[in-house]
């Protein structure tokens, strides 16, 4: 059994019979009587390799596999096997054993060597290969086709040959080494909490936007591309490949927490809440990008366990910030009312605010249904909420609001808006300018829910059909309070006199339609209707009763004043006059008047 060991020590770096190693292979199991021969060849091949690589004879660093660095992975892996078998028989010798150890561990140093260049000096490059066209990785540094291929075959014979650790740390080392590159040319610089903690808001919005660039990649591109190089170079051994990834992503995801627990404790503002969804729909993403590998062990559990929890903070604080919203509508008690009875400086902050809001809907929707949840609030609380504004009979499935947790709270607080409003219109004396201060309010309320596809979602049809009926009963209000008492000055009842028409009475009549036309002209062209359609509607409305009414009164009694001396004094307005003093009405300007008097 000692034979033909005079020269294993010896460096090998002649040709080899490649020929021979094929026969070598496809024999080495069956017997046991050729055990030195095999090792023997086996380790020349190794050898062969090793030197030529050392010597510069080979170059080491080809993309392609060669058959030559072929022959060298299956040589080591049945090397290893034929190890195996040599220790388990005493009669092979020790000198043997020693032989094949000593040709493995330099075999495995070798690799570990070829292994961390292919990762270190082939990675970013373009590849032509279809396999690199992928968009969804397309800006993320890739390996050629063929360099992967030879990390894998490498791998392989490490693994086959009980060198995993080895193999595992020389990836797991330099695939984390490029990772922290990737996060430096992504602009990710860790701050600590303290610095977080004393930054103006303009400031940390900066540093959130960089955040959240920094974490999408991660999820979209870094932790996918990660996932897929371990995959292919690991193919053969699933369960490594899920532990590198896991490794290497937990490493990251740590760093990436650091700075959204800091921001979670700084103190909560409505400003706040758009970058708050922000980063909660990207640690949600960030969720996804790295559940599709990780087989969630007690520390993958304790992982996510704490990603989720981080997450959960942002969704907390929102749901807070609209409670902090009901408190300001329900305390936003004015003294002054608003001039010309606009809209409300609160009314544009809160439809705005919920306009940017629902940009966010399918967020909020599972935040506060979550929210739901942990405060064991029953469905039917909730849903009475949304049910209160539904008459469900009348109304088609498909124009009431969805019933979620998130459709109740924006209800509630349109209904806190109105009930703040309702109060702010008994701040005027005018009973038609308290009418229109509520239809200006409620028209804006009603065209931003029409205006905002989320809101309109959020809310339903049936919703925006009970807003709109509401606004004309503010028109209806405004119309009757206004224009009835002038109406009622061009009625015919009360014009005769013992059954004859008399000059005194058409003279008061006609004087007293010109001044309360006046006296309505001088005040309401100082009221404001910014809505352009409405402002139209108003006048035409006015209009269409007004000027019939009047030119019915001109036609009947202004014969009797023909004759009478100034009777311009009393007929003030003819009918064509109307439309004009009409059209200077809701300006906001009280300069109107004068100017139409010049």
């Amino acid at each position: 059994m000692e034979k033909n060991t005079s020269h294993i020590n010896q460096p090998v770096c002649e040709d080899v019979d490649y020929n021979r190693f094929k026969n070598t292979v496809s024999t080495s199991d069956d017997d046991p009587s050729e055990l030195p021969e095999n090792v023997e060849n086996f380790s020349k091949i190794i050898e062969s390799r090793i030197a030529k690589c050392n010597s510069g004879e080979t170059p080491t660093r080809l993309e392609k596999m060669t058959e030559e660095e072929s022959f060298f992975l299956e040589a080591v892996m049945h090397l290893s096997k034929l190890t195996n078998t040599i220790s388990k028989s005493p009669s092979a010798g020790s000198t043997l054993l020693s032989r094949t150890n000593m040709v493995l561990q330099r075999a495995m140093t070798f690799m570990e060597e070829e292994l961390r260049t292919l990762l270190e000096d082939f990675g970013g490059r373009r590849s032509n290969s279809k396999v690199d066209k992928n968009p969804e990785f397309e800006d993320y540094p890739s390996y050629p086709l063929e360099v992967v291929t030879r990390m894998n075959r490498i791998a392989t014979a490490m693994i086959s040959a009980g060198f995993e650790t080895a193999c595992c740390q020389v990836y797991s080392i330099s695939r984390r080494n490029a990772l922290y590159e990737q996060m430096k040319m992504i602009e990710f610089e860790k701050i600590n909490v303290d610095d977080v903690q004393r930054m103006s808001w303009d400031s940390l919005e900066g540093e959130i936007t960089r955040w959240i660039n920094v974490a999408r990649s991660c999820s979209n591109t870094l932790f996918p591309g990660e996932r897929r190089l371990g995959e292919s170079v690991f193919s053969d051994s699933p369960m490594i490949s899920q532990s590198l990834f896991n490794n290497l992503a937990r490493s990251i995801v740590i760093q990436i927490l650091d700075f959204a627990e800091a921001v979670s404790r700084t103190k909560r503002s409505a400003e706040k809440l758009f970058k708050y969804l922000d980063i909660y729909d990207t640690i949600s993403d960030l969720i996804h990008a790295i559940s599709e590998s990780l087989s969630f062990n007690d520390s993958e559990h304790e992982l996510k366990s704490e990603i989720l929890a981080t997450r959960d903070r942002f969704g907390e604080a929102a749901v807070n910030i609209f409670c902090d919203l009901e408190n300001s509508i329900k305390n936003d008690a004015a003294r002054t009312p608003v001039p010309g009875g606009a809209v409300h400086p609160l009314t544009r902050y809160v439809m705005n605010y919920l306009k940017y809001a629902c940009e966010y809907k399918d967020t909020l929707k599972h935040i506060f249904k979550e929210h739901a949840k942990l405060a064991a609030m029953s469905p039917s609380k909730w849903k009475s909420s949304v049910d209160d504004h539904v008459d469900k009979e009348s109304e088609s499935p498909q124009d009431v609001a969805e019933t979620t947790p998130l459709t109740a709270q924006l209800m509630t607080i349109m209904d806190l808006l109105d009930a703040n409003l309702e109060a702010k219109s008994n701040l005027y004396r005018d009973s038609s300018l308290r009418d229109i201060f509520l239809m200006n309010n409620g028209r804006y309320i009603l065209q931003k829910a029409k205006g905002s596809t989320e809101v309109r979602q959020v809310m339903g049809d049936t919703w925006c059909r009970r807003r709109s009926t509401t606004v004309r009963q503010y028109h209806k209000n405004y119309q009757r309070e206004t224009w009835g008492r002038v109406l009622q000055i061009l009625s015919h009842d009360g014009m005769q006199v013992n059954g004859k028409v008399t000059k005194p009475v058409v003279k008061e009549r006609f004087k007293n339609f010109s001044t309360m036309l006046d006296e309505i002209h001088r005040t309401q062209s100082t009221w404001v209707v910014s809505d352009e359609q409405l402002r139209s509607e108003l006048r035409v409305s006015i209009s269409a009763v007004l000027i019939p009414a009047y030119r019915s009164f001109c036609g009947r009694f202004r014969q009797y004043l023909d004759n009478t001396k100034h009777s311009d004094k009393y007929i003030k307005y003819q009918p064509e006059d109307i439309e004009t003093l009409v059209e200077g009405l809701f300006d906001g300007n009280p300069a109107s008047m004068a100017r139409r008097k010049a």
